[in-house]
């Protein structure tokens, strides 16, 4: 059965469209499980099934609607089937009714959060118990931009469905629970092809997102600085260039001359047009702080101040470190990607040395290429660091996913051959017992940059560290100088 398109009639997510289907079963059948799920799925006022009889005329009539949220879950209600001509129903005060009723049932729901509801789904073929990881992740991402997580839907799939990512009957079940509960959006932990997204979309009206869109909402409520604003822009902007869908190039904008006459710039050209003259205009104001940045970086050269880069999974305590050992007022609040722009502080070490100590964007596993491309320039003062203190939150439950993923994307921008130097942070939330286990098998040593007390034996490592450093590089120097001399 094939429906008319249903846009142009009212929907919303929480209100019936305002239309009823009735259709005819001739074997006098009641409503199947496909009239069920398109009563839900479409929001329909009802739906009726009229049976026919032996005779050709009408026999039975089955009736069902939605109901309200309810605590047995039940998305519709059958009614007893009878005979057709035996019907006597009121449907205007019926649906007025549910109407009412779902009114008052989402109000309450809007008033008591007071922010978007999400249903959160992960559907992948690796193993349940980091589908599990990956998902905790992704609420903790969901509720850092403010959303209220509703449910988790898990599907471990022997393969990946190229139409909606997950199996057609399980995304039904996923967009139903979701109407049931009142939900807002389906945030998707994989990343959704433009065909994928267009399709799941076509399924349902709700708003769906995956993690790349979940992450730059978050980087675009953070950012503050002019040119974290412009890497974000630029990142979203890249991100939906390929996701602007039209008629294709067939109707571009044409030139003139024989064979060249049409009907001009579609609307999609023209949308893809102004989003890439952006893009350019934000790349080239991108290029102008990156000039100013490598002139700071060569006053510091020649100044011979040397620098530490503080490095991490985001939310392992960064900007809050960086607070402590220099007395800085730099944002920190216990949520991923709270810092977004990049702050430098000098810092006196013991024996009167200075240095100046960096704090960075924190890193993601599977970091958006987005993300990756747009605070590239931010990412390169990384390369002029003499060491790295690669920060690691001790109390995460995802401790080494968390490292591996740091130490991935460092070998990704070529920084491994920077020194560094890993410090356990948070460890004021763990036993003794546990703290020096994990020193011994990462090879770390333990702080807790709330506790200042405890930073003196991580100060005096970084000292001897940058000395070594120092050594060995002038050491080096002077070995090239040797060899130049002799050829």
């Amino acid at each position: 059965m094939s429906l008319p398109d249903l846009s142009r009639f009212r929907s919303g997510p929480r209100s019936l469209r305002g239309l009823r289907l009735v259709r005819t079963h001739l074997q006098n059948d009641p409503l199947t499980q496909q009239d069920l799920t398109m009563l839900a799925l479409l929001r329909l006022d009802l739906v009726a099934a009229i049976g026919v009889g032996p005779s050709g005329l009408p026999a039975d009539m089955s009736v069902a609607h939605m109901v309200p949220p309810n605590q047995q879950g039940r998305l519709h209600a059958l009614l007893t089937a009878k005979p057709f001509h035996a019907w006597d129903l009121d449907c205007q005060s019926l649906i007025e009714s549910i109407e009412s009723e779902l009114a008052r049932a989402g109000t309450g729901h809007a008033v008591s959060h007071g922010t978007e509801s999400a249903i959160l789904v992960s559907a992948s073929a690796e193993i349940r118990t980091a589908q599990e990881d990956r998902m905790e992740e992704l609420v903790d991402l969901a509720r850092s931009n403010d959303l209220s997580v509703l449910e988790t839907v898990i599907q471990r799939c022997q393969s990946i469905n190229p139409k909606y990512l997950m199996g057609s009957g399980k995304l039904k079940d996923v967009i139903m629970k979701a109407l049931q509960k009142g939900a807002d959006l389906l945030v998707f932990d994989q990343d959704l092809t433009p065909a994928q997204a267009r399709a799941i979309a076509d399924v349902t009206e709700m708003k769906v997102i995956d993690r790349t869109q979940l992450i730059l909402d978050i980087f675009a409520r953070r950012a503050h600085s002019r040119e974290g604003k412009i890497q974000v822009e630029l990142a979203q902007l890249r991100y939906l260039l390929p996701r602007l869908s039209g008629a294709g190039t067939s109707l571009s904008r044409l030139g003139g001359g024989i064979g060249g006459r049409g009907p001009g710039e579609t609307k999609l050209e023209t949308d893809r047009r102004r989003v890439r003259d952006r893009i350019a205009h934000l790349e080239r104001e991108l290029e102008a702080f990156g000039r100013h940045r490598d002139q700071r970086r060569a006053r510091r050269f020649r100044s011979k101040i040397p620098t530490i880069s503080i490095v991490g999974y985001t939310n392992a305590g960064k900007s809050t470190l960086l607070n402590a050992l220099t007395g800085s007022q730099v944002s920190a609040e216990d949520r991923p990607f709270e810092t977004l722009d990049t702050s430098s502080r000098r810092l006196r070490f013991p024996r009167d040395r200075e240095v100046i100590i960096t704090d960075t964007v924190g890193f993601i596993r599977d970091l958006p290429k987005a993300l990756v491309g747009a605070f590239m320039a931010t990412l390169e003062e990384l390369r002029d660091a003499d060491l790295l203190l690669h920060l690691i939150d001790a109390s995460s439950p995802r401790l080494d996913t968390q490292i591996e993923a740091v130490e991935k994307i460092l070998g990704e921008l070529d920084l491994a051959h920077i020194p560094r130097i890993r410090v356990l942070n948070k460890c004021d939330k763990l036993r003794p017992d546990e703290i020096a286990g994990l020193c011994k098998h990462y090879r770390a040593m333990a702080i807790s940059a709330v506790m200042p007390n405890t930073l003196g034996p991580m100060v005096e490592t970084l000292s001897d560290a940058l000395v070594a450093h120092q050594l060995r590089a002038s050491e080096e120097s002077g070995n090239s100088s040797q060899i130049a001399r002799v050829v």
